[in-house]
């Protein structure tokens, strides 16, 4: 670690003297002493729903806050360069990825420090250095067959992904504490790049992800307040898309817009970790057993019914209610599965605009096309906030179980995916294609909590289990080749999917014992 004094300590990184200015480094440091006891008593109280919910209860609309829902109220005025934001990307911030996002024709390519990225030091700080020469259209990539790559012209506006309030940054401390990963991400960026994203004629625009509480929302809204005004920039500058991807937030849709009305930039059905979250909020509940992971589509009445309790918020309030990510990617030198994988894109992408979605989400460049087409075809204006549908959403239409088969081959999927992808994000790689779907953070989520819900229900057997995580691991293994297996992480990413699976407990997330092997092992 590198001692700047006796308040914070930062791991070496001398090749980022920029990211990790003095200056920087205290608006860092600033930001933790002034929010981070807030933080963790928002986090304890998570940690006592979930108790609640553990005993029986399932989420619900809060009494308390009936008057916002049913209040007159709209949040600010949405700013030009995001009115229309019909198609947009999402990866990783690696190099690469942030010029062929932001030239792929999209309106917006959200930047991701969160589930499509291994939080290794080294990715972190090549990822703050890549957006800042990105939001000053510097940015180039030199590929050893393709030439260099540069940006268009004409670009995709900017979002930006911090990791979720429950992470910590251990390469980062502060009065002897990690920092809370988010301030990282969300501080480092808007230190370096708000006076110039204004500059140049937008603003600092945000994805925040993994909310539970309107509590957790006002949050953000007094960081995006206290940011602004450390920076002397007009508050309500900042505008942020709030991931609505868990269950209990699902039930707080008007309450967490209220809370960032000045800053809001709409909702967006994070789906995947959606499915995740179900799971774990009714980890105890013998009755809310999902089916194989492939079965749980957007037309099941828990997904439908979120999606539908969405958009009507958002356009009751004024703002983007944002679609969700397709996992299809395009699948090359086999014309058949392309197609099929294709039908499947619109399909989902229709579904989306035509229940009223003012935008989708692809995960690769090929698919910006295809999302656009079907949303031009079927949404002339720049967004659909001024259609109105008066959707009737209860509480039983949100948290009902669908029904459908638990199969071996559904196990299988699970483990496989599980394995690979965490094998994956220990090397340093958080977005992985696998069977021509693209997987990230939610999608391995959704394996290791279902095949750990189907082991606690026994709707499978330990012997079971152990007997097709065997079969899995040598398929993996015939897969990559030997090479690759035994010089890869496969061994660890076993051995953690493993203890995730057959815990006593549900681990809240996969990412934290997998985060505490990457520092450990200083892979960095």
């Amino acid at each position: 670690m590198l001692f700047l004094d006796q308040d914070v300590q930062i791991e070496s990184q001398n090749t980022y003297p920029n990211i990790l200015s003095v200056e920087a480094i205290n608006f860092l440091a600033n930001m933790t002493r002034k929010f981070s006891t807030e933080l963790d008593g928002l986090l304890t109280q998570r940690e006592s729903r979930q108790k609640f919910y553990d005993e029986g209860y399932s989420p619900n609309f809060s009494l308390e806050c009936e008057d916002i829902r049913e209040g007159d109220w709209k949040v600010a005025e949405i700013p030009d360069d995001i009115k229309d934001r019909r198609v947009e990307i999402t990866g990783p911030v690696d190099r690469k990825m942030i010029i062929n996002a932001l030239n792929s024709g999209a309106n917006v390519f959200m930047a991701d420090f969160e589930d499509s990225l291994s939080p290794t030091w080294k990715n972190l700080l090549e990822g703050q250095q890549n957006l800042k020469d990105a939001v000053r259209k510097t940015i180039t990539y030199d590929h050893p067959t393709k030439g260099t790559y540069t940006l268009n012209e004409k670009v995709a506006t900017l979002f930006v992904r911090p990791r979720g309030l429950h992470l910590k940054e251990d390469h980062f401390l502060v009065d002897g504490k990690p920092i809370p990963a988010s301030f990282f991400d969300f501080g480092l960026f808007f230190f370096h790049n708000a006076k110039e994203q204004i500059d140049l004629g937008s603003a600092p625009y945000f994805y925040i992800p993994k909310l539970e509480h309107r509590l957790e929302a006002r949050l953000w809204n007094d960081i995006f307040n206290w940011s602004q005004d450390e920076l002397g920039i007009k508050r309500g500058t900042i505008r942020a898309t709030v991931l609505i991807e868990t269950l209990p937030a699902s039930f707080q849709m008007d309450e967490i817009l209220w809370e960032l009305k000045d800053h809001s930039a709409g909702l967006n059905c994070g789906r995947w970790d959606y499915i995740f979250s179900y799971i774990k909020t009714f980890r105890n509940h013998s009755d809310k057993i999902l089916p194989d992971r492939s079965s749980v589509t957007m037309e099941r009445k828990f997904m439908k019914s979120y999606s539908n309790l969405l958009i009507k918020t958002c356009h009751k309030r004024g703002i983007h209610a944002m679609g969700g990510m397709a996992a299809q990617i395009p699948i090359k030198n086999n014309s058949h599965e392309n197609d099929r994988a294709l039908s499947a894109v619109r399909r989902d992408k229709y579904r989306e605009v035509i229940s009223g979605h003012d935008g989708t989400w692809v995960a690769h460049p090929g698919l910006v096309p295809v999302a656009r087409e079907i949303f031009d075809i079927h949404m002339k204006d720049l967004n659909q906030i001024n259609h109105y549908l008066d959707y009737n959403v209860t509480q039983q239409d949100l948290i009902k179980c669908p029904e459908g088969k638990i199969t071996e081959e559904g196990l299988r999927k699970n483990i496989n995916i599980g394995i690979q992808y965490i094998e994956n994000w220990l090397r340093g790689n958080g977005c992985v294609p696998l069977y021509n779907l693209m997987e990230d953070a939610a999608t391995a989520e959704i394996s290791r909590t279902q095949t750990w819900q189907w082991i606690k229900h026994k709707k499978i057997n330990m012997t079971e289990f152990n007997r097709i995580l065997a079969e899995e691991s040598l398929k993996i293994k015939n897969e990559v080749g030997d090479d690759l297996f035994f010089n890869g992480r496969f061994n660890k990413a076993i051995e953690l999917f493993n203890l995730i699976s057959v815990s006593s407990e549900l681990i809240d997330f996969l990412t934290l014992p997998a985060y505490n092997v990457l520092v450990g092992e200083k892979n960095d």
